[in-house]
Order: structure tokens, then sequence, then C-alpha cells
């Protein structure tokens, strides 16, 4: 199969992304679309962390309970298909103009691709790193580093989200950053005309 998006990376600004796609599932030009996320989230900056500042999180959340909760949240959309316990290694794109994603464990088509991964100067996906560039939000002793992006767009098809697109590690920015991803995708999908997904007690 071909995803239409295919997401790499299961923390904030990848699940968040996701789940305004998801969410959009009942739209016109969103149905019959193919979502996937990568769910890698062994070096998620998540996993250490607890939350006493965050919006609509009560305080003391573990981080790690949300990263579960999160993956749970996202089974109830059907254009989601989540894809555990792999890695990607390297993105390249075929003679179609798809991307092809090798994990460790196989090879993904999509048209679109985001990529949500931490800022860790450990990021190695091959394809990627000629984008990568020093974080120009971050402690230069931290050496983290970004995608060279405007507005999260890296390159035709290829978007970034999170700390790896510039912004900084606090939970909310790295999820309105998926969010903005998601609706910027949304609109593209829409021919342009600008777009987003919520829903109201009013509908």
């Amino acid at each position: 199969m071909i995803y239409d998006v295919l997401i790499i990376g299961g923390g904030v600004s990848g699940v968040s992304c996701a789940q305004v796609l998801g969410s959009a599932g009942k739209k016109a030009f969103v149905e019959g679309k193919a979502i996937g996320i990568v769910m890698h989230q062994k070096a998620s900056m998540l996993q250490d962390a607890v939350f006493n500042n965050a919006f609509g999180i009560p305080p003391g959340t573990l981080g790690s309970d949300l990263l579960t909760q999160a993956k749970e949240n996202l089974g109830i959309y059907s254009n989601v298909m989540q894809i555990d316990g792999e890695k990607v290694n390297k993105v390249s794109r075929n003679t179609e103009q798809l991307f092809d994603v090798e994990t460790n464990k196989a090879h993904y088509l999509a048209r679109i691709i985001v990529v949500a991964v931490n800022s860790s100067n450990t990021f190695a996906i091959a394809g990627l790193m000629d984008y990568v560039e020093p974080h120009k939000k971050s402690i230069p002793t931290k050496n983290r580093i970004q995608l060279k992006n405007i507005d999260h767009l890296v390159a035709q098809g290829i978007y970034v989200a999170g700390t790896l697109a510039g912004h900084r590690s606090q939970l909310a920015i790295a999820a309105g950053s998926g969010a903005a991803v998601a609706t910027d995708i949304l609109t593209l999908w829409n021919d342009g005309v600008e777009t987003h997904s919520h829903d109201s007690i009013r509908k």
C-alpha cells in the first residue's frame, strides 16, 4: 500500500499530527487517505518526564503514561495505522517520486512524510542528513540539532515537527507543532483552501 502521509516518530508532535489528521477522516477530501505513524518511542524525551505545567494535563502526570495513553487514543481513528517496534533508518525517493521509508524490518511507500523524532545529535536517518543543522533555540552545550525548514516544510513532501523543527522542548509547543503540520497537510489536500479539524458540542 501507499501511505498518503507517513509520520516518523510516536512522541508528542508525531501523535498530535496523527490525531488531527485522523480526526479529519470524515471530510470529503480526506476520505480514503491512509495515514501511518512509526511509533518508535525508545528515545522519546517523554520517557523520563513528569508534567506539572502542561495545559489540560493533571499535575504529576508521567510522560511514560502519556505515551501509553496517546497510543490508545490513536486507536479510535480507523484511517491511522500504527507501526510498532520499528525504527526508520533511511528515506529516499523512487522513480515515481514516492518516498521509500526503510525501517529495521520493512519498507513503506508514502506521498508525504513528517519527521517527528527528537532533536538529539544521534539523529541518523540516511537521506535526511543534508538537512541537519545546529538547533537554533537550544543551549549550544546540549549539542541539539534540527532540520532546516521554513514553517515546518523541509522540502517538497517532507515536513518536520516538534523539537526537530527548531522548537523548544515544551510539551505544549511540540503538540502545537504537530497539529500545525497536520493542518498544513489538510489544507494541501483541500486544494489549498485553509482548513483544520476540531469538534464542537454545538454540532
